[in-house]
């Protein structure tokens, strides 16, 4: 009874409905018109009371004078009811809320009103609206929303634990923007928290500029001072500001670039710094002593840079000297014993830089021990002194340098030889004949062998195969005819890859090889009755050896200057020369190169291919064909060789690119001598090869020290 009078009463109420909606298509609808939309109309009084949802929907329709379409999957009852009468707008709200509690919605799509399950109400809303809609209530919509200054990435996971489960938000870096479907009351929420955190960075750039201090000695002070300023009082509890507090010094004008958290913390810096900027006083009026620490360049090559800049010196009264340049100390010389007088090599014993003294002369002092300099001038010139040790005490990128030595050869030889000797005679003539072939091209000559049958000799036959004929000569037996084949391959792969790091525009140097002793000279005393042989001997590096200068350019471009050299030791040496010490092969390149970083360049190389020929034959017999073979042994060789050296540099420009190559290197290591353990075996106890030990986790970056 009581769901036929609120439809009956629904009918009675068409007159007053308002005329249809204006549909908001791609935001361009005016906020005014949303916010009038359903508000007038006559009063309605809702009672329906466990009543269809399809029922309601078109009771609300005929209320509103717009057509609602009900999804198929939209099952169930609805209550809605008022004790007064209300407006066509709250009725409305009221039935998007009461849709809502049983997970449906409203969308708007082409100017009908589909009542749609929850979560297809994101993929079927035709609404969308850039800035504020004028839309209230639980239908869903979507919103676009323009940053100005915040990141939308960053935004993206705050506001998505405010957005219903089955709504969706979206960033999209292009324009900087949000794209965020849900119901329209929370997306008014949203938006006031999006305009609450789309602000500009606490605080802007000041240029404090100096009168009397120097912008490089008074940064880091106020650095340090700000940052203590504004820590927490109590343990645990995060400073306000004094992480956005930033001083950079700029040398070129004399000025303090500072940015602040907040404006007090800006007022106090700029306080602080009027405080410190004061003339000096006592003895520092005059100008006459300034210490500079220096962060990275060395102290006593950075004094003979400055000194001959400045070529002529000012003294300590501001005056004018004409010394010029002063020259610097020369280094300490590194005292070691020669290398007969112990049992270790110069290399070991050496320093690896002799310790320099300190660099005394003219107006700039060098200090080794501290890295600093001591300056004596007046405080204009010691400004222009320290503006230029603040632009070349910087921090030096470093080359990781890769270098692939590539060499592939070959060697193919096959011999073949027939040799015989035969006696023709019988026992007790006067005269007899012997005649035979006898060579040593690829193997031992027939003669040989039949000495070794004898017992009178040592000789083995050769390699391959050995047919022999044997012969009785008068009770003795030996060879009478040997054939010989063999055919010989060998191939060689060998890849090096010498790697170094070193600092830009330094040199470095790798050897990986052996250490050979070489004859120099030698001398027997045959006076006394004793003799005393004496030898001189020099050691030489020989294995693989490769010195570099990197020189980073613009663009990322190295530059180069590069010598490698491969020795070797030859397994055999030739004759007569056994006495002069071993025989080394020698190939090297120089050369000035330019690669990208990162890229690979081929250095250079050597392709090498020998063809060699040699028979041993009789005259005239040896080349009649077929029976020739008799009377002739041949040995064919043919060698190849290609060798290339390849390079590949990569700048290192931070600590953190040159970790994470170190610790890429330390796994790849430490996962070889993994897969190189022993297999267990019960009758080997030693089974444990060493290891190195696992990385810790990466924890938490430590604060960066104040500069």
């Amino acid at each position: 009874m009581r769901r036929a009078t609120a439809t009956l009463a629904a009918a009675m109420l068409g007159s007053a409905l308002l005329p249809a909606p204006l549909a908001l298509a791609q935001g361009n609808a005016k906020p005014a018109q949303q916010r009038g939309r359903f508000a007038g109309g006559e009063p309605v009084t809702l009672n329906f009371v466990n009543a269809d949802i399809d029922a309601v929907s078109r009771a609300m329709g005929a209320i509103l004078k717009q057509q609602f379409i009900v999804d198929p999957r939209v099952k169930g009852q609805i209550t809605l009811f008022s004790e007064q009468p209300i407006t066509p707008r709250e009725a409305y709200l009221n039935y998007l809320a009461a849709l809502r509690g049983l997970g449906f919605t409203v969308v708007e799509a082409g100017g009908l009103f589909k009542v749609v399950p929850e979560a297809d109400a994101k993929l079927q809303s035709g609404t969308v609206a850039i800035g504020d809609t004028g839309r209230r209530g639980d239908q869903i919509l979507t919103q676009i929303f323009k940053l100005n200054h915040e990141n939308a990435n960053n935004l993206v996971p705050v506001l998505r634990p405010l957005i219903s489960p089955n709504n969706t938000i979206n960033a999209n870096p292009g324009n900087n923007s949000l794209v965020i479907t849900d119901y329209a009351d929370n997306l008014q929420r949203i938006a006031r928290i999006i305009a609450a955190m789309d602000t500009p960075a606490a605080g802007e750039v000041e240029v404090i500029p100096l009168r009397h201090a120097v912008a490089a000695d008074l940064a880091p002070i106020v650095q340090r001072l700000a940052d203590s300023a504004g820590a927490a009082a109590v343990q645990g509890v995060p400073a306000t500001g004094a992480a956005n507090s930033a001083v950079i010094a700029d040398p070129r004008n004399n000025s303090l670039l500072v940015k602040a958290g907040s404006p007090a913390r800006m007022a106090s810096i700029r306080s602080l710094v009027e405080r410190l900027d004061q003339p000096p006083q006592g003895s520092a009026a005059a100008g006459n002593i300034w210490v500079v620490h220096l962060k990275n360049a060395d102290a006593t090559k950075l004094a003979q840079v400055l000194r001959a800049a400045f070529a002529t010196n000012t003294t300590a009264g501001g005056g004018i000297a004409s010394t010029g340049v002063a020259g610097t100390a020369a280094p300490a010389a590194a005292v070691a014993q020669p290398a007969g007088m112990s049992g270790a090599s110069a290399q070991s014993t050496s320093p690896v830089t002799a310790g320099a003294g300190p660099s005394t002369g003219g107006f700039i002092q060098a200090d080794p021990s501290t890295n600093s300099l001591v300056i004596t001038a007046a405080e204009p010139l010691y400004r222009q002194v320290r503006a230029m040790i603040e632009q070349l005490d910087s921090r030096r990128a470093q080359v990781y340098i890769e270098s692939m030595i590539v060499e592939v050869s070959g060697d193919n030889a096959a011999d073949f030889g027939l040799q015989w000797q035969g006696l023709l005679g019988n026992s007790g003539d006067k005269y007899g004949l012997f005649a035979g072939t006898s060579t040593s091209v690829g193997g031992p000559s027939i003669i040989s062998l039949s000495q070794t049958g004898a017992g009178s000799g040592t000789t083995l036959p050769g390699d391959g195969i050995n047919i022999a004929l044997i012969r009785n000569y008068g009770g003795t037996y030996a060879l009478a005819a040997l054939a010989r084949a063999l055919q010989t391959q060998v191939n060689t792969n060998i890849v090096s890859t010498p790697n170094l790091i070193t600092l830009d525009n330094e040199e470095a140097k790798i050897v990986v090889g052996e250490n050979v002793p070489f004859i120099t000279g030698q001398y027997t005393n045959t006076g006394t009755a004793t003799t005393s042989p004496f030898q001189t001997i020099e050691r030489k590096d020989v294995g693989i050896t490769l010195r570099i200068r990197p020189q980073i350019g613009e663009g990322g471009t190295v530059r180069m200057t590069i010598y490698q050299e491969q020795s070797a030791v030859k397994e055999t040496t030739a004759a007569g020369t056994s006495n002069a010490g071993p025989s080394t092969t020698k190939r090297s390149i120089e050369s000035t190169v330019v690669v990208d970083d990162g890229a690979i360049l081929v250095l250079g190389g050597l392709i090498n291919e020998t063809f060699r020929d040699t028979k041993a034959k009789v005259p005239l017999l040896g080349d009649i064909p077929v029976i020739g073979a008799l009377f002739r042994s041949e040995k064919r060789e043919k060698n190849r060789s290609n060798l290339m050296v390849f390079l590949k540099p990569t700048i290192m420009r931070d600590n953190s690119a040159a970790s994470r190559l170190s610790m890429d290197r330390y796994d790849l290591i430490r996962a070889r001598q993994q897969d190189a353990q022993p297999v267990p075996n019960l009758m080997l106890p030693l089974q444990d090869a060493p290891v190195l030990p696992a990385l810790p986790p990466a924890s938490a970056p430590a604060p960066a020290p104040a500069q």
